[in-house]
């Protein structure tokens, strides 16, 4: 059985939240925090759409998530961020699923990217796992406390997204 999550539009009343898994020195490894006024402009701007990740039984505040692109004229949504606050219990993969429903069938994307730290192995998997393909890497292009570290782009398409539907590995429309 999959884990239960739901997203919901970030509220100002969420961003607390937001920023404290942004900090948590289990996540800033792999991410390069916003300041909060990032934040409130991701969640007014049209472009963007900011989203809490409900999870559990009760639905409770349990990540979030930022897309950005959603008006991009060549349909390209880039996830920017997705944080998972109880990491190895199926929350980021549910998600993952619901955000990628979105993407293609809610926004029109053609192309539905992300970047990823190189260092992040266990992201890397998942999205590997979930249809995600690898298109390069950004050598060296972010600085972290020990050096620089590379990121890694990769996609989905949305024939491989309507393809993956249909053999039942993504959600239905």
């Amino acid at each position: 059985m999959s884990a239960r999550v739901r997203l919901r539009p970030t509220m100002q009343s969420d961003l607390a939240f937001v920023l404290s898994l942004e900090r948590d020195p289990d996540n800033l490894p792999y991410i390069t925090p916003w300041e909060r006024i990032q934040h409130e402009a991701a969640i007014r701007f049209p472009d963007f759409r900011h989203f809490i990740i409900e999870t559990g039984p009760d639905l409770e505040a349990g990540g979030f998530l930022i897309l950005i692109g959603c008006r991009n004229p060549h349909q390209s949504i880039e996830l920017k961020r997705m944080v998972v606050r109880d990491k190895h219990l199926g929350y980021g993969r549910a998600a993952l699923r619901v955000v990628k429903k979105i993407a293609f069938d809610d926004l029109g994307a053609h192309r539905f990217w992300l970047d990823i730290k190189k260092r992040n192995t266990r992201a890397k998997g998942l999205y590997e796992s979930e249809g995600f393909a690898y298109e390069g890497e950004l050598r060296e292009a972010v600085k972290v406390p020990d050096g620089f570290d590379s990121l890694v782009v990769m996609s989905m398409l949305a024939p491989e997204f309507t393809d993956r539907r249909r053999q039942a590995r993504e959600l239905t429309a």
